[in-house]
C-alpha cells in the first residue's frame, strides 16, 4: 500500500516543531507500524536526511515505551493495542497518518515524537513500593490472599506506564496510572504497612509533576492499551481520603 505520513519534527523541547509530510510506497500490511516506520528511516537515510526519533524497546506491547499518537488516538485505531503491536492491515492504501508525540505539560517533547517520561519515575520513587527488610525470603504461600484478591491486584499490576492515560486526557490527569500503582499494594497485605504514606507521596508527587485533575471522562481507560480499569481511580480516592483523615501531613 502507499501512504501520506504526517509526522511531527521538533528539534529538542526549547525549539518550535511542525508536522512534515512524507510519501511512503510499497508498504506490506503485516508489517507492524513502527516496522513502517522503520522503512520510512531507512530511506530517508539513503537521502541524507535525519531519521524520525521514536521511542521503541521490546516491540511486544510490554514495555511501555511506544508512544505515538496516531489519528488523533493514543497507540492508534485499535483497541487494547499498543503501537507496536498495530499492524498495518488495520490502514488503507492512499490513507494519510498524522503521527504525533503524547502531548501533556508534565511530558515534553525530547525530540520528534520521544517524550519525556521521568515524571511518572518520580511519582513511583515517591511511594510505589513495598520495604522490605534483609534477611530469609518468606514462601510465597505464607500469606494467603484470597483469590479475587489477587486478581484484582494483578490486573492493576498490569499497566504498563506507557502514558497513553495522559495523552487521552482532555486535562492530561495521570490518575489511572497513579491509582494503578497504588491500587496493586493496597488491595495485598504487603502493601498495607506503607498504605497511608504511599498515597498521599504519590498523589502529591503527581501534583507537583503539573498532571491535571480528573473529571472522570473515561478516554484513560478507553485508551489504555492493557485495561486498567477506572475502578482503580475510586479506589484511589478511597485509600486518599482515609489517608487525609488521618495524616500528620496536615
Amino acid at each position: 500500500m502507499d501512504l501520506t505520513l504526517k509526522i511531527w519534527r521538533q528539534k529538542d523541547k526549547n525549539s518550535a516543531g511542525q508536522l512534515v509530510t512524507y510519501p511512503l510506497k510499497n508498504i506490506s500490511p503485516d508489517m507492524s507500524f513502527l516496522e513502517m516506520l522503520d522503512v520510512l528511516n531507512e530511506e530517508l537515510l539513503v537521502a541524507g536526511q535525519e531519521p524520525v526519533a521514536f521511542d521503541h524497546d521490546c516491540r511486544e506491547g510490554i514495555c511501555g515505551m511506544c508512544s505515538l499518537f496516531i489519528n488523533g488516538r493514543a497507540h492508534g485505531p485499535e483497541r487494547g493495542t499498543t503501537t507496536c503491536q498495530l499492524h498495518m492491515r488495520h490502514f488503507n492504501h492512499g490513507d494519510t497518518i498524522t503521527i504525533e508525540p503524547w502531548r501533556a505539560a508534565a511530558f515534553p517533547v525530547h525530540k520528534d515524537l520521544i517524550v519525556d517520561r521521568s515524571a511518572f519515575d518520580r511519582i513511583q520513587q515517591a511511594g510505589g513500593y513495598v520495604s522490605v527488610n534483609t534477611g530469609g525470603v518468606p514462601d510465597a504461600n505464607e500469606i494467603a490472599i484470597p483469590k479475587t484478591i489477587a486478581d484484582k491486584a494483578f490486573d492493576a499490576a498490569t499497566c504498563i506506564g506507557c502514558g497513553a492515560c495522559v495523552a487521552a486526557c482532555k486535562n492530561a490527569s495521570a490518575m489511572l496510572f497513579v491509582s494503578a500503582k497504588v491500587s496493586q499494594l493496597a488491595m495485598l497485605p504487603q502493601g498495607k504497612v506503607e498504605a497511608k504514606t504511599r498515597v498521599e507521596n504519590m498523589v502529591a508527587q503527581m501534583d507537583v509533576e503539573g498532571f491535571g485533575a480528573c473529571s472522570n471522562i473515561g478516554a484513560c481507560a478507553a485508551e489504555c492499551p492493557v485495561g486498567i480499569s477506572l475502578d482503580n481511580i475510586a479506589m484511589m480516592n478511597r485509600e486518599y481520603l482515609g489517608a487525609k483523615a488521618t495524616s500528620d501531613n496536615v
